[in-house]
């Protein structure tokens, strides 16, 4: 009895390390869990058919971290240029660092010239706290452009703790994504509910929506844009 019973346990010891083995080499060896990975770099977001012939954007870019920046504006371009964005409608503008882009982004909605603005920068973490600061101040700076112009404000500040973060984010090189291109696809998807949301209200109150954002100085104009070319003044 007791050498059947020392057998029994040591057969199912033997099941169960070989079942958990193998178990083991699946996941390792798994095409899901390899695709799952890849899938992590890629943009999360379905944006659809999205038309912005009409619209004009504003991209304010920062020096600092320059390299990077400049990755991100070219995805931020090509993912205007995706939803039909003619290249003589982006503005682009630099300011020295992620600090001055809210301000930046407050006299570009207050010149009526752009639908919608991308505020573009890199902050990496680093010994000081100097990181959580401008990150917190820029993150608040830029939402409240957002809802105090009725301008779209596009957050597309990348807040990394090492520059390897950063090059994963900012590049579709060695399963990166560059994230100025969901940025762009924002921005039209953006401008085009603001179009859509004022000219409603405008129909049901016998005025121009423009008139809501004339109410508040920032001018007149079809879809906000009332300059020739988009630019500050």
């Amino acid at each position: 009895m007791m050498f059947r019973t020392i057998l029994s346990t040591a057969l199912l010891l033997s099941s169960t390390s070989a079942f958990s083995t193998q178990n083991h080499a699946a996941l390792r060896s798994s095409p899901s869990s390899t695709s799952s990975s890849l899938r992590a770099a890629e943009s999360e977001v379905n944006f659809g058919e999205l038309d912005g012939s009409e619209l004009r954007i504003g991209v304010l870019r920062t020096r600092w971290n320059d390299e990077h920046v400049s990755n991100l504006v070219e995805g931020i371009k090509a993912g205007v240029a995706e939803c039909k964005v003619p290249e003589e409608n982006i503005f682009i503008k630099e300011v020295p660092g992620a600090y001055e882009l809210p301000y930046a982004a407050k006299l570009l909605a207050m010149s009526g010239t752009v639908d919608a603005i991308i505020c573009a920068g890199v902050l990496i973490k680093g010994e000081t706290l100097h990181f959580e600061y401008i990150s917190d101040a820029v993150t608040k700076g830029i939402m409240d452009v957002n809802l105090g112009t009725m301008t779209p404000v596009v957050y597309g500040v990348l807040n990394c703790l090492d520059e390897e973060q950063v090059v994963r984010r900012s590049s579709n090189v060695n399963g990166g994504h560059n994230h100025g291109e969901d940025w762009g696809k924002t921005a039209v998807e953006m401008a085009i509910m603001r179009a859509e949301a004022l000219k409603g209200k405008g129909q049901k109150t016998g005025k121009p929506g423009q008139s809501e954002l004339a109410a508040l100085g920032f001018g007149g104009g079809s879809a906000g844009v009332n300059k020739e070319k988009p630019g500050f003044f």
